[in-house]
């Protein structure tokens, strides 16, 4: 891990050369949040994970108190709670996404494998983003990643409804309402990613388990 500065009241830890980046940042982000919840870092105000680093935010003025930081790590590395175990998530879909076939085509299969493929996979919030809702999934096995060689469409377009479940550069996501969007569109769910009403609004936070399965219809 190195650490970089932010300015004086936060800190961005990068665990780009770690031997396994995403299992790392969500490591880093459980024990963070437990001792704060603890109280072992009472001035830190927010943890922001992204696909290789995490941010972490202390009060305007208080400073960030590094030492507490790397304290809370050890200790979370030092600590197996069964009862912290991340939440799972079931979203039924229905694999008929304009992309599918050019999906198929390129992993020269077909668009029910496709679909099999993807329920198949168990993917894990990796962080949140680009929208409110928007989760940005990876492989929890990343040597299983059956999509991992897809990328983004060559030409974005200007809307994607809201529920499209998608793939592109080794993640899968669902739009958690309508916006432009480049990535390869396998199919809709009926779910809601986003309700400002509820608590907490967002469905997914980082490190929750998303399964997908076939929608009955």
């Amino acid at each position: 891990m190195r650490e970089l500065p932010a300015g004086h009241d936060a800190v961005v830890l990068d665990f780009a050369l770690d031997e396994s980046p995403t299992d790392a940042v969500l490591a880093a982000v459980s024990a963070l949040r437990a001792a704060i919840e603890a109280g072992g870092l009472v001035h830190v105000t927010d943890v922001i994970p992204s696909a290789h680093t995490v941010v972490v935010q202390a009060t305007p003025g208080r400073g960030i108190d590094v030492l507490g930081v790397h304290r809370a790590l050890r200790s979370g590395r030092a600590r197996d709670d069964p009862a912290r175990a991340p939440a799972e998530v079931e979203i039924p879909v229905i694999y008929d996404g304009d992309d599918i076939d050019d999906v198929a085509r390129l992993l020269d299969t077909s668009a029910e494998e496709v679909g099999r493929l993807h329920r198949d996979t168990s993917w894990r919030v990796q962080f949140m983003g680009f929208a409110p809702g928007f989760g940005y999934l990876v492989a929890a096995d990343p040597a299983s990643d059956p999509f991992a060689t897809v990328g983004r469409r060559s030409e974005p377009r200007t809307r994607v409804p809201e529920g499209a479940v998608a793939i592109a550069a080794g993640y899968s996501a669902v739009y958690p309402r309508q916006s432009p969007g480049g990535w390869q569109l396998l199919g809709r769910t009926e779910i809601a990613l986003w309700d400002q009403t509820a608590t907490p609004p967002a469905l997914l936070a980082p490190g929750t388990i998303v399964r997908f399965v076939e929608a009955r219809t």
